[in-house]
């Protein structure tokens, strides 16, 4: 059901009585509650609430066996219930532009997750949890508060891509050292000065953004390396 842009400031009731559908399209509303009615909607994979008012979201989400994409970036929420962990089918989460501070824990039993994007979220720091994302392909933090990353993002073996851009990031994580298929590392508009020896034995690289960081003169022969191996590098 596509109820884009409909100036809703509630849910109609005829979208809880269409139980077998498998989207449900909410976004650029007015609504400022999800009810848990959601529950209902057993067979739904596609739940977009994006650009509304929501301050909260319902645990009932949780119970959504077939849910694969979930968009609730663009609200006011300041936390994320729980049991959100237990989408062990989802794909793809927006939680981006919501002043959250943190993620909970739980986020480490989405199992199957392949995209996170949490930009603008005021985060910190990032739940050790993380690490149980097994599947995750991309992470989008831009314009949070991390000085660094949980050691547990070294067990991100799929990750492909890694947006940090604009933290506030003194130096490369070290959890990053040896991610075999990372291939784009966003670091613009940090505080890092330097860079490690290790970062040339990503073997997968091909784009590395340092721009807008306070680099001295020392990682010259460093990024000469990249460049001959033909990473694209921007600094």
């Amino acid at each position: 059901m596509d109820l884009w842009q409909a100036g809703l400031r509630d849910i109609p009731d005829e979208v809880w009585r269409d139980t077998w559908q498998r989207a449900l399209i909410l976004a650029d509303n007015e609504l400022t509650e999800l009810p848990p009615d959601i529950g209902y909607l057993r067979e739904l994979r596609t739940l977009d609430l994006g650009h509304n008012l929501l301050a909260a979201l319902p645990p009932e989400l949780g119970t959504l066996p077939e849910l694969d994409m979930l968009y609730v970036h663009e609200n006011r929420l300041t936390e994320l219930p729980a049991a959100l962990g237990a989408l062990s089918r989802l794909t793809y989460l927006n939680v981006g532009g919501n002043p959250l501070r943190e993620l909970p824990a739980a986020i480490g039993g989405m199992a199957a997750l392949m995209e996170l994007r949490a930009q603008r979220c005021g985060l910190r720091e990032l739940p050790d949890a993380i690490g149980g994302l097994g599947a995750l392909r991309e992470l989008w933090l831009r314009g949070n508060r991390l000085a660094g990353l949980p050691g547990s993002v070294s067990r991100l073996l799929q990750l492909r891509e890694l947006e940090l851009r604009e933290n506030e990031l003194t130096a490369v994580p070290t959890a990053l050292r040896g991610l075999p298929l990372l291939r784009r590392l966003d670091l613009r508009a940090n505080r890092i000065a330097a860079l490690p020896p290790w970062l040339p034995e990503l073997p997968a690289l091909d784009r590395l953004d340092l721009r807008w960081n306070p680099l001295d003169a020392e990682p010259a022969p460093l990024l000469d390396r990249l460049r001959r191996r033909g990473v694209h590098v921007l600094t």
